[in-house]
């Protein structure tokens, strides 16, 4: 029977909250998870921190933080995880409880459930293990940062000091019913066109309008079919432009446009088509919009692997053991494959495929942010009986 002092983990799921943490800036963060664990009695030596945010584009504060315990019993190696980092509408949070949900106080902040309540999954686990005198295996716990910016922590994962587990299992999401077992692959697009400026009054026809290259493009991918949803026969995938920067003066024909944009689904060579046919359209748009000498504009198209998707054996050992945990504190797990992209993306190429599941986070990166007190305990006696192999 998993036994939980509740209102103490309660209680620590607001503390975390309450840290000032965003992506990059998760030293504080880590801080207070270390104290609490040497606290506990965890030795110093069994804590350390990687070099990823020494690795990650984005510079940062602080790396993954990685606590490797012998344990006191035998067994495979258990790798229990989440992320740190919150989005930037978090940071300032207060969170104050109203009956069985967690809040920010704030109208203008979200709440950073997403994921300090992972973070107090994690901790309680172990916390719970070691007061309560619990055996258990071998374990490593994982903080990740950087998450909310493109999974960069655990992209630049020292994967070697995790010491090789064999279950790993990561919290970060709503549901503790739902057993992540799969997710979307994802390429980053950096787009950028080269038109030719000129003054828009005197001499418009000398220049050539980048934002209307831009425009003919999206408007070929939109209909074709390469934009948004994306269904061709039995494939399916998704992409979107979301980022675009122009143009300076309403009298200077624009002559540079940039665009971020991405392109998703479970298919690899399925998403390499998605990317083609935006590659295509922006290529084609250049040749299409020639000044009045013939002069046309120039186009850089880069794409990156943000992260490639996944997909775990629901047979396999991980799955099953999360499934037992869930059924033992009276949940009713099912399997789910999403479309959102996860620390496990990275967790399983690195070759420890993790199942992810949620601690009770609702209405995530929006100041309509919520808690689910019961779901979060529901998550954290998860977490305990796989700490403990209960």
């Amino acid at each position: 029977m998993i036994r939980l002092k509740e209102d103490k983990a309660v209680r620590r799921v607001m503390d975390l909250i309450a840290i000032s943490g965003g992506s990059c800036q998760e030293h504080d963060v880590s801080a207070w998870i270390q104290k609490a664990l040497k606290d506990a009695g965890v030795p110093a030596s069994a804590i350390s921190i990687d070099t990823a945010h020494k690795k990650s584009p984005a510079g940062g504060t602080t790396g993954n933080l990685i606590v490797k315990l012998k344990g006191t019993i035998k067994g495979p190696r258990r790798l229990l995880m989440a992320h740190m980092d919150t989005v930037p509408l978090c940071v300032g949070c207060q969170p104050i409880r109203e009956g069985e949900w967690i809040r920010p106080k704030s109208k203008d902040t979200a709440l950073g459930g997403d994921n300090r309540a992972g973070c107090a999954v994690v901790l309680t686990a172990i916390l719970e293990t070691l007061s309560q005198g619990l055996d258990y295996p071998p374990l490593t716990l994982l903080f990740t940062v950087q998450e909310e910016i493109g999974l960069r922590g655990a992209q630049f994962l020292n994967a070697s000091k995790l010491g090789k587990p064999a279950l790993c299992f990561n919290w970060d999401g709503r549901d503790p019913n739902s057993l992540i077992t799969g997710a979307v692959g994802a390429n980053n697009l950096s787009i950028r066109i080269e038109g030719i400026a000129s003054h828009a009054g005197v001499h418009p026809e000398e220049g050539v309008n980048a934002a209307v290259v831009a425009s003919i493009a999206m408007a070929q991918l939109q209909k074709s079919g390469w934009h948004g949803l994306v269904r061709k026969g039995k494939s399916r995938g998704s992409s979107n432009l979301g980022i675009i920067h122009g143009g300076d003066a309403t009298n200077v024909v624009m002559p540079l446009v940039t665009i971020q944009a991405e392109a998703r689904s479970h298919d690899r060579k399925f998403r390499q088509q998605i990317v083609a046919a935006w590659r295509d359209a922006f290529e084609a748009a250049i040749d299409s919009v020639p000044n009045a000498t013939g002069q046309c504009g120039s186009l850089k198209f880069e794409e990156d692997v943000r992260y490639e998707a996944f997909r775990i054996d629901e047979k396999s050992d991980c799955v099953l053991a999360a499934k037992a945990a869930s059924e033992s504190v009276g949940l009713k797990p099912v399997a789910q494959i999403c479309d959102g992209g996860l620390d496990a993306n990275w967790l399983a190429l690195h070759g420890y495929p993790a199942v992810t599941m949620g601690c009770g986070q609702h209405g995530i990166h929006t100041e309509r942010e919520r808690l689910f007190i019961p779901e979060y305990l529901a998550a954290c006696k998860v977490g305990l009986a796989l700490a403990t192999g209960a």
